[in-house]
């Protein structure tokens, strides 16, 4: 990868860890989230002149990653307002693919080489040990851990039907492009019969704060689909991935979490794990 590719996906690796930070220090991470997402959705409906439609193909699965997106916006910030972004985070990111590689291998019997089993044993590593961290974990903190958890299992999901879905639509990033505008409707409409009319002035207070969060979230998002199409995939993903670590670092040094040797540790299992199994492909 060229330098300017590598600094493009770190930067949309601090983005990432960025927007996250921005729903756990808000006070209704939800509806925030809710805006983030609504903010998305009109940036891309700005881009769709310009961008071809995908193919009738992928359709289905268009509709069924927009409700696994939607459901990830939905428990992402529930598993906030019970956890750290320390905890949570590692949690959510690392066994995502922890839960594709094993599911991989009941279903359809896939069997891994050896640098991404190495990386599926690091994975397993750095979110037990949060799991079973003896200050916040599951016997602690139990909600947290299970809302992380379930949030991993809708990025697993919605990682197979993306990847399915955009090798059907002919147009990848138009693809991208109706994913995002889909799912951030039908975050923003979920949470609005949720919450309910007065959602609207939670929504007129956190106006600012979700444009900034929509557009880092966006901008993310788009700048992985743009580096995958010029550099080689496992790397841009295990590039990114090192978003485990800036949050790691978010975490103790801005909102003063009280991280421990141990969450480093885990941080560190987690980025490395994410990396050997995406480049092991």
């Amino acid at each position: 990868m060229s330098f300017e590719i590598i600094a493009m996906v770190i930067l949309a690796a601090v983005l990432h860890a960025g927007w996250n930070t921005l729903i756990k220090i808000q006070g209704n991470r939800l509806v925030t989230m809710a805006v983030f997402t609504l903010a998305g959705s009109m940036v891309s409906l700005l881009v769709v002149p310009w961008i071809a439609f995908p193919d009738r193909a992928s359709w289905p699965l268009l509709g069924l990653t927009i409700l696994l997106h939607t459901g990830y916006h939905i428990f992402l910030p529930i598993a906030y307002d019970h956890g750290d972004l320390g905890q949570v985070y590692p949690i959510a990111r690392g066994s995502a693919p922890l839960l594709v590689a094993v599911g991989a291998l009941v279903v359809a019997g896939e069997t891994l080489a050896p640098l991404s089993l190495v990386g599926v044993l690091c994975l397993a590593s750095g979110v037990m040990a949060l799991v079973f961290d003896k200050g916040q974990g599951l016997w602690i903190n139990s909600k947290a851990v299970f809302y992380a958890i379930l949030t991993g299992g809708f990025i697993a999901c919605y990682t197979v039907a993306d990847g399915l879905g955009a090798r059907k639509a002919g147009s990848v990033l138009g693809f991208a492009m109706w994913l995002t505008i889909g799912d951030g409707l039908l975050t923003f409409l979920v949470v609005f019969c949720w919450k309910g009319r007065k959602m609207l002035s939670m929504v007129r207070d956190n106006f600012r704060i979700g444009i900034l969060g929509g557009a880092m979230q966006t901008g993310t998002y788009w700048i992985i689909v743009w580096a995958l199409a010029l550099a080689p995939m496992a790397m841009v993903s295990a590039l990114r991935e090192t978003s485990v670590l800036i949050a790691a670092v978010i975490s103790t040094f801005v909102l003063k979490e009280g991280f421990g040797i141990w969450r480093f540790i885990s941080a560190g299992l987690v980025t490395f794990g994410l990396i050997a199994s995406r480049t092991g492909r």
